[in-house]
């Protein structure tokens, strides 16, 4: 079989990718403790832990080495977002990553100073979710603690710049929201135009939503994992629960949809990096069934903790609140839907 066919259905991770996993593995569980997750709420922002994730390499890993960056690809950053995931950790990694990356690849010299500071990690960037309306405001995922957003208008792509973020808008995933009204703006840069500001922008998109679903696959791992331990030391009448039928089995079908949606996401990646054009839908699907499996996970991970499991002094409430929140900071999960349909019957007809 040609190897890069091969590779189209085989995604076990090479040498290199194992190394970024365990290296950034080790930096969450060393650096981000629930301690300082429950710290850093209701905002869902640590400047300390953001400060180390920038000198770990993390804003420069994911850019072209035209602009100082390492040239990573979506394999090694859903790798990234999948440790970033398990430790639900407070910092805007996935939306600066998929912007900075978008604004890069618009080789635009009025982009430079942006570029680097964003590198740097001194200038937190985000994307809007949708295209920007007149005389409407819409929820930016990171917009309570970045300067700037990414956002379509017409034809034209547009960076929004202002001096002070808006307010934070408090949710139940504790990510830092915010209502962007981006047309009384005053400064804005053109970053593309036409088709080329489209691709762009619908390239950021595709990688968010892998990039989301990687993360979700680490959070409902780690929500297992806490929940399995639990069940390790629990006893009913004597017997420890974690021998229960009612109780193994359902874990077991959570560990195989984890297994599921870490193969799709990271196939989904792979996709992104080589062959984008061919499988247009997988982000889409990998974002869905990552929600769904994170969404149900994490319900059962509470639901076996028993009265223990829904008390906001547990740790598995964090991921339980997370999970629900997440899966819809890359766009609404019916539209996904919709979109996934759309273009696999484009594929067959």
């Amino acid at each position: 079989m040609d190897l890069v066919e091969l590779r189209r259905h085989d995604y076990t991770l090479e040498e290199v990718s194992q190394e970024v996993l365990v290296a950034f593995g080790d930096f969450f569980r060393d650096q981000c403790p629930s301690s300082l997750v429950r710290e850093s709420e209701p905002l869902g922002f640590s400047q300390g832990l953001w400060d180390r994730l920038v000198e770990m390499g993390t804003t420069t890993m994911g850019l072209p080495e035209s602009v100082g960056g390492d040239g990573a690809g979506m394999v090694e950053l859903a790798l990234v977002a999948e440790e970033f995931g398990r430790a639900i950790a407070p910092v805007p990694f996935i939306e600066h990553v998929v912007t900075s990356r978008a604004l890069a690849s618009a080789n635009n010299p009025a982009l430079a100073e942006v570029i680097a500071q964003a590198a740097d990690g001194s200038r937190i960037l985000a994307l809007a979710s949708t295209p920007v309306m007149p005389g409407t405001a819409q929820l930016v995922p990171a917009g309570a603690i970045a300067k700037d957003v990414l956002a379509m208008v017409g034809d034209a792509l547009v960076l929004f710049s202002v001096q002070t973020p808006p307010a934070h808008v408090p949710n139940q995933g504790s990510t830092p929201l915010a209502w962007w009204d981006l047309f009384p703006l005053a400064q804005r840069t053109i970053v593309a135009t036409g088709q080329t500001a489209q691709e762009i922008y619908s390239r950021a998109h595709d990688e968010r939503m892998v990039l989301t679903a990687s993360a979700l696959v680490g959070l409902t791992e780690h929500a297992l994992g806490l929940t399995i331990e639990f069940t390790k030391t629990r006893e009913t009448m004597g017997v420890l629960i974690s021998t229960l039928q009612g109780v193994a089995f359902p874990l077991t079908d959570i560990a195989t949809n984890i297994a599921g949606a870490r193969n799709i996401a990271r196939k989904a990646a792979w996709f992104l990096d080589f062959d984008p054009s061919t499988r247009p839908e997988l982000p889409a699907i990998a974002l869905v069934y990552a929600s769904q499996t994170a969404t149900h996970g994490t319900q059962q991970a509470a639901h076996f903790q028993g009265g223990l499991g829904f008390t906001v002094e547990n740790d598995i409430s964090m991921y339980f609140l997370r999970s629900k929140g997440w899966g819809s900071l890359a766009g609404d999960p019916s539209a996904h839907l919709s979109s996934i349909g759309q273009q696999v019957l484009a594929s067959v007809i």
